[in-house]
């Protein structure tokens, strides 16, 4: 089984080095003139996926969204997942799960299980019970080719209370969860499947990022803030393992196809730019 980052690091190569996120909140669906309810989360969804799957190289569902239309929204989840796969984009599936033992190890095969129906390439995890609970995550996508990107530094506010207070050991919350990923890449080529979630937003995070060795997602592009210069203050000289996320920015230009793709194209060459300067 080739790894995740295997082939995230020949995605990103043959399509560039973005993430776009479908995060379709009520006012989203409202502007493209869509109902509130999984009718119209269908339509937005297949057409996110009609415009941008065949050329994105990640794209990022927030499971929230879909969630809260109940078994009918998970539904169209699934479906939006096959058909993202089928158009070659890698799928992380924003869900931020987090938790000990049995129950982990369920959130794993929920997502990171070839056989289940929600199966993705890779999740998003919170590490706020120890990264160890963690590890049922870590082991199944080892064994079966899946990546997982643990919140590290946010771009909330409220984050930082939690992320930058000290350790017995004077590390910051945020450095040692940077620091045992930074472990389980240990000699991963060309790319680690364990990466970190670092918000774009926050400006100097005054930690060591160098040595992580996986890919770095950085959302808070655009509508929330943050431009792709600004990548450059945030994470210095490890902007090569940058994975820039892009969701509102890009997601406003519909319900058109072609404006959807111009936007990612647009926000694609800023990335571009920047990464490229590094």
């Amino acid at each position: 089984m080739e790894s995740f980052g295997t082939r995230l690091h020949r995605t990103v190569t043959e399509r560039g080095p973005l993430c776009v996120g479908i995060d379709p909140h009520p006012a989203l669906l409202a502007r493209w003139g869509l109902d509130d309810d999984v009718e119209g989360l269908d339509r937005f969804t297949r057409t996110v996926v009609d415009a941008l799957g065949d050329r994105v190289a990640v794209v990022k569902p927030q499971s929230a969204f879909f969630e809260r239309f109940g078994s009918r929204g998970v539904a169209v989840l699934e479906s939006t997942i096959r058909q993202l796969r089928n158009a070659g984009s890698l799928v992380l599936l924003d869900v931020k799960r987090g938790d000990i033992g049995s129950t982990v190890r369920a959130y794993a095969s929920a997502y990171l299980d070839p056989s289940s129906p929600m199966y993705v390439d890779a999740v998003t995890a919170s590490p706020y019970l120890g990264v160890g609970s963690l590890a049922p995550m870590f082991e199944l996508a080892a064994e079966h080719g899946g990546g997982v990107f643990v919140l590290a530094l946010t771009s909330n506010p409220e984050g930082a209370a939690v992320q930058r207070a000290r350790t017995a050991d004077g590390r910051t919350v945020a450095q040692t969860v940077i620091d045992e990923i930074s472990q389980l890449n240990k000699g991963a080529k060309p790319l680690g499947s364990f990466g970190l979630v670092v918000g774009a937003t926050i400006g100097d995070t005054g930690h060591d990022l160098s040595g992580v060795g996986g890919p770095l997602l950085a959302p808070g592009l655009g509508a929330q803030g943050a431009g792709a210069a600004d990548l450059r203050t945030v994470f210095g000289s490890s902007l090569a393992a940058v994975l820039p996320s892009y969701s509102r920015e890009v997601l406003s230009a519909g319900p058109d196809g072609t404006a959807l793709r111009a936007a990612a194209d647009r926000v694609l060459g800023e990335c571009r730019a920047v990464l490229a300067a590094r």
